[in-house]
């Protein structure tokens, strides 16, 4: 080998961070002595990305508590390198505010900021903004903990392509340059990808330019064009998730409204928002307060020896028949653990007891069902996921006027009900949902409708924004639509036209269409020209898009199923996403395990080539 080894990450929002810090926490052990270029490319700053960038509106909240993100591993994380312990976002804005730390360099940290950071309490939903100075120090504090002889530099340049033989050195083309990088090794952590359009969405887009109209397709909504809605006028919203909740603070906050005494002022420059989805509720609160007292244990009947199980078996996994058996069964022995043990005055059997029946029984049979029904008493204390998951399912409203009430009705009670410690069943199955994520990484893409369900559940919106969808229904800035909701392009009147199955026969109609919600991650479809150009050379993908990668490193498979032994990849647009975009302290962090893997093998992979050509590695 001539020269310094190489390893080039291209993406350098929170996976590529973690990447690096990852790298600096195993190199004393793998890597010590030797020599190492490291080029991260990004044409966003390193640390926050594109996503969680400085750059953004500061009415943008986070979706997690400051005490519930970190960057940084302890020792629930099953991982083979060294944990170096980290300050979880509240913590880290204490000792920015006491003076124990400093901020990042060259962040440019405005008063308005400044004094958010020394604000921040523990229970607080921090700006992005605010992420974005933690996620910069993050990055810095792991390129200073580097030895001498490995550098890092950053290319603020988007890669448009990777070639080269598997044997072989990587060459990394950027835009606008006319040479590539070198590099023995490559780590694509480029975060959600854009999306060409679907087939439905190319014609809607067509029928409004043939009648004036404004379609908005899925995006990320800090970066859609809302200037072309118009104040006043109706738009339907399709997605009701945290896309929504996004555009509904950049049409009213953003347009110079206001909240007072729990009520909107508005500005007079909203549009109105006629919103639906396939469930037709705001995907659920998010949860209120602390854990205390006994954990749940878990795994309890969905771990390592069960995912390892289907993997060995010949048949394709099909979630619905082989796996949601076990993360039902998973679920509710979380939610009764907590009940029975928190809760006792609320059941009428002995914890061992209904435990050791529960443990035998059929998850869909009607002896589980019976036994829950006798030592259950309340029905709100029964676990029922049917109906947490699709909570309008047959319910009807005569009138789309009668239906505002009772969603309202229905939001009021779940914010009530998730900030209340007396239901904590509820953080107990929210626990469960983690550990269960955790585990099905290793099965690679088990379709959409999990990662839907578990985001319904667990990555729902932060309890004031709900309480500020209800003072906007209020106000009439926002209308829902219900379940089941369908879009009409009507051709003969010039609009689109929307309905729900919960509203039968009425329609509402608009001259804007809006598609809240993240375009999926599909290779077929990226915008991506590195990610598109390397599914032309024949990397894998699922069924559904994602990048078929290797769950125990994250080595790029292709389509003959060998891995690519220079080429990884971390992220949501692999078959090994995580649960969210940031790991809770102590809960085990699947992110922080493949971060460490990925380190890992490419340390090794890079030693072996540092000591081939460098004495002192030998």
């Amino acid at each position: 080998m001539n020269g310094t080894p190489t390893l080039v990450v291209i993406g350098a929002g929170p996976r590529g961070t973690g990447l690096i810090e990852r790298i600096a926490a195993n190199v004393p052990d793998m890597y010590e002595g030797c020599p190492l270029d490291i080029h991260v490319v990004d044409p966003y700053p390193p640390g926050g990305g594109r996503i969680w960038r400085h750059d953004q509106s500061p009415l943008l909240w986070m979706n997690s508590m400051a005490q519930d993100v970190t960057m940084f591993t302890d020792d629930t994380v099953q991982q083979e390198g060294p944990v170096r312990p980290g300050p979880a976002l509240h913590a880290w804005a204490a000792d920015i505010r006491d003076g124990r730390l400093a901020l990042p360099d060259g962040t440019g940290v405005e008063a308005g900021l400044l004094a958010e950071i020394k604000a921040l309490d523990g229970s607080d939903f921090p700006s992005r903004r605010l992420q974005s100075v933690y996620l910069r120090w993050v990055y810095e504090q792991a390129v200073a903990a580097l030895p001498k002889g490995i550098t890092v530099h950053w290319h603020r340049r988007t890669a448009v392509r990777v070639a080269g033989p598997r044997e072989g050195r990587q060459s990394v083309w950027l835009e606008g340059d006319d040479r590539p990088l070198l590099a023995d090794l490559v780590v694509l952590a480029v975060g959600h990808l854009d999306a060409e359009p679907e087939p439905e969405h190319v014609e809607l887009a067509g029928f409004a330019a043939r009648h004036g109209l404004v379609h908005l397709p899925p995006d990320f909504t800090a970066d859609t064009d809302l200037t072309r809605l118009p104040a006043g006028e109706p738009v339907i919203v399709r997605g009701f998730g945290l896309a929504f909740v996004d555009l509904m603070v950049l049409l009213t906050e953003g347009r110079g409204g206001r909240y007072e005494n729990g009520e909107y002022v508005p500005s007079g420059r909203e549009p109105v928002l006629h919103i639906g989805s396939r469930r037709g509720v705001p995907y659920h609160s998010k949860i209120g307060y602390a854990w205390q007292g006994e954990r749940p244990p878990l795994p309890r009947f969905l771990g390592p020896d069960l995912t390892e199980a289907l993997l060995k078996t010949d048949e394709p996994v099909d979630f619905r028949r082989d796996v949601w058996p076990h993360v039902d069964k998973e679920l509710g022995h979380a939610h009764y653990h907590r009940l029975f043990t928190a809760h006792p005055e609320r059941t009428t059997a002995g914890w061992p007891d209904f435990e050791a029946r529960y443990t035998a029984a059929d998850p869909a049979g009607p002896e589980l069902r019976a036994l829950v029904a006798a030592a259950v008493p309340d029905p709100a204390d029964r676990l029922d996921l049917e109906a947490l998951d699709h909570p309008l399912e047959g319910v009807r409203y005569p009138s789309y006027d009668a239906l505002q009430q009772g969603l309202r009705d229905y939001i009021t009670a779940d914010v009530e009900r998730r900030h209340d410690p007396d239901h904590s069943p509820d953080l107990a199955v929210f626990l469960g949902l983690l550990s269960a994520y955790g585990q099905l990484i290793r099965l690679g893409d088990i379709g959409g409708w999990w990662h839907g369900f578990f985001s319904h559940l667990a990555s729902g919106p932060p309890g004031p924004r709900l309480h500020q969808l209800l003072a906007l229904s209020r106000a009439g800035v926002v209308r829902f639509l219900g379940a089941g909701t369908i879009v009409e392009a009507d051709e003969r009147h010039g609009v689109f036209r929307a309905g729900s199955a919960t509203v039968p026969g009425q329609r509402i109609e608009a001259r804007a269409l809006v598609e809240a919600r993240l375009p999926d991650p599909s290779l077929e479809r990226t915008r991506s020209p590195l990610l598109r150009r390397l599914y032309e050379d024949g990397v894998a993908a699922t069924g559904t898009g994602l990048l078929r990668v290797d769950a125990d490193d994250g080595r790029i498979l292709g389509r003959d199923g060998r891995p690519h032994p220079r080429r990884f990849a971390l992220g949501p647009f692999t078959t090994a996403r995580a649960g969210g975009a940031f790991t809770r302290p102590r809960t085990g962090g699947p992110a922080f395990r493949q971060n460490d893997a990925t380190a890992r093998t490419a340390l090794a992979f890079l030693r072996n080539l540092a000591r081939s050509g460098v004495p002192r590695c030998a």
